[in-house]
């Protein structure tokens, strides 16, 4: 795969993928039609080479919401867990470069940023619960407000009891079962 384009062939085996996924998950965007959907993604080649980079990674990315703002579609990660491709990060360059020893391979803000998305925020991470139930085994960064980080700090969520929980830790932090979502517009 080039850097940031996908083969025609890549391209239409991956169209296919989000579309049986789009088709098998309904809940997710009620109302929404799969040619419109597709016909945006085929107009955004360097979009869609960012959704495969989610998909690669473990994070099986669908449409949850049509902006009527924007006219764009918005796709997160729903796969089960938190991405297997995307865990065992800490969370920006900053903590990355702050570890003496031990460091992970790479922080989940830089990471995302290499593939073209962004880290849910609170909010998305509550909307994303949603429509399923996600990180019942797993946690996943989220944006963090610049207040918190300053002071050293980064946020994550997951969901146990049936509930959405907010938590924090040193940004410097990983661990094997946190990774991160992403979401990406169209």
């Amino acid at each position: 795969m080039n850097k940031n384009k996908l083969s025609p062939a890549q391209r239409e085996e991956f169209l296919s993928i989000l579309k049986n996924r789009f088709e098998k998950n309904m809940h997710r965007h009620k109302g929404l039609e799969w040619n419109k959907v597709q016909a945006k993604l085929e107009a955004n080649p360097g979009k869609l080479w960012s959704l495969s980079e989610m998909e690669d990674t473990g994070g099986e990315p669908d449409v949850v919401e049509l902006d009527k703002n924007t006219g764009e579609y918005i796709f997160y990660d729903c796969s089960a867990e938190s991405p297997k491709g995307r865990r065992s990060l800490c969370y920006d360059h900053e903590a990355l470069e702050s570890r003496k020893e031990h460091k992970p391979k790479n922080s989940a803000m830089q990471m995302s940023t290499e593939m073209g998305i962004q880290l849910l925020t609170e909010d998305e991470y509550r909307q994303l619960q949603k429509t399923g139930k996600y990180d019942t085994k797993t946690s996943s960064w989220i944006i963090t407000p610049a207040e918190i980080r300053e002071l050293g700090g980064a946020l994550f969520c997951d969901l146990r009891y049936n509930h959405v929980f907010t938590y924090h830790n040193g940004a410097e932090s990983y661990y094997a079962a946190r990774g991160f979502r992403g979401s990406l517009r169209i």
